[in-house]
């Protein structure tokens, strides 16, 4: 079997009105891209959403040619939107990857929540949105589910029913991969469980990523900020342990988040201090204790709490084995940011129904339409993720071979 360790770390178009002289767009400016040149993709790679030895041929593509693909926290169909539309722009893979509370916001905050049902719902609509429309953007989309804690297992239990479900009518899972998040409980305890967890998803050809050490910060409803600064950094002989028991497991496919002083949020210069040396040190542990040749990187990693990290440090743990990057923080202010700069430069037009500068009697239906404001985030999000793919070297990665 094939060992995968990854350790961390549509508005429609033609019912929306053209914009006229008055109706500024505020586009944000794309960011010049720098392609990285690497062979065409392994044939299991198709345009659509990948799972089993596709997504394992994928993070291998990534590994041998120095770049990662960012995972993106989405809460709706705007911001799926805005991760393939970045992704087909950039000819870059991406992961498309659902909070339990960002599924909870698909199905409905006034949704009866239930032992978690609003949030499974949710979470599997969005998955199903995704699946219906990913290959129309002619790119490798991963689905994925971010930090599940132990107190949400229910949610994360119910999204693996109906992975099995899914797998029964079509041969493969309905997502790529999911999250087991148990870093805050004992070391034993977090192994077993994922362990547990992992012989399950195996037999169903699903990736699952476990976490070690603490992701500081905040984010939808995981509070660290109060963490011992000392839980920010994972240990090798720790990520080791993970390796040797979950590799025992017939079929694995598994990833490992290890900390490496991430932390969720962007904030001043000074007060996170990443360690991406720690990457680079796991790579040489277990090489030892595998006896493979100096300079392997047997493990793949991943790289939680991605926004406003410096490139240098990005690049660095990419060259330490990172094939995924997280992010949520900056796109959440850029989809923000382009509703703002929307109603900014419209705002005359969208403060009554009826009366503009144009008029005291013309309309201003085509301005307040939901649609223009939520394509205004859509396009800045997607500008601001392809700065992050070009960050990551995956921008041109994505060709097939024919």
């Amino acid at each position: 079997f094939s060992l995968c360790v990854v350790l961390a770390l549509a508005a429609g178009s033609a019912f929306m009105p053209a914009p006229s002289r008055a109706m500024a767009r505020a586009t944000p400016r794309m960011a010049t891209a720098t392609e990285t040149k690497v062979p065409p993709l392994p044939k299991s790679v198709k345009p659509g959403v990948v799972t089993g030895q596709a997504l394992r041929d994928l993070l291998a593509h990534a590994k041998e040619n120095g770049y990662a693909m960012p995972g993106v926290n989405i809460v709706g169909t705007s911001s799926i939107n805005a991760c393939m539309e970045a992704a087909s722009k950039a000819k870059a893979p991406v992961m498309v990857t659902f909070s339990r509370g960002g599924g909870q916001f698909i199905a409905g905050k006034a949704a009866d929540n239930t032992d978690d049902a609003a949030c499974i719902a949710g979470t599997v609509a969005g998955a199903l949105h995704v699946r219906t429309v990913a290959a129309l953007y002619g790119v490798p989309v991963v689905l994925h589910t971010d930090h599940c804690q132990k107190s949400w297992l229910p949610w994360f239990d119910g999204l693996i029913k109906a992975n099995e479900e899914y797998y029964e009518q079509h041969g493969e899972p309905l997502f790529s991969s999911h999250m087991l998040d148990l870093s805050e409980e004992p070391l034993e305890e977090n192994i077993d469980i994922c362990k547990g967890y992992m012989e399950r998803m195996a037999k169903i050809d699903l990736c699952l990523e476990m976490e070690l050490g603490i992701t500081g910060g905040e984010e939808d409803g995981v509070d660290n900020t109060d963490v011992d600064s000392s839980r920010l950094y994972t240990q090798p002989e720790e990520v080791y342990q993970v390796y040797e028991t979950l590799s025992a497991i017939p079929n694995n496919h598994f990833t490992i988040a290890a900390a490496f002083g991430n932390v969720h949020g962007v904030y001043a210069p000074g007060n996170v201090n990443l360690m991406p040396v720690i990457l680079h040190n796991c790579q040489k542990y277990i090489t030892e204790k595998l006896e493979l040749p100096e300079g392997s990187q047997p493990a793949d990693f991943v790289f939680h709490g991605g926004s406003g990290s410096s490139i240098e440090d990005i690049r660095y743990a990419i060259d330490g084995g990172v094939i995924k990057m997280n992010i949520d923080t900056d796109t959440q202010w850029a989809f923000w940011d382009g509703i703002r700069a929307y109603e900014a430069a419209n705002r005359d037009y969208l403060q009554g129904q009826i009366g503009n500068p144009d008029g005291e009697e013309k309309p201003n239906k085509k301005y307040y339409d939901p649609r223009m404001a939520l394509r205004a985030g859509e396009e800045a999000m997607a500008a601001r993720l392809m700065k992050s793919m070009d960050d990551l070297r995956c921008t041109g990665v994505v060709s097939f071979e024919s």
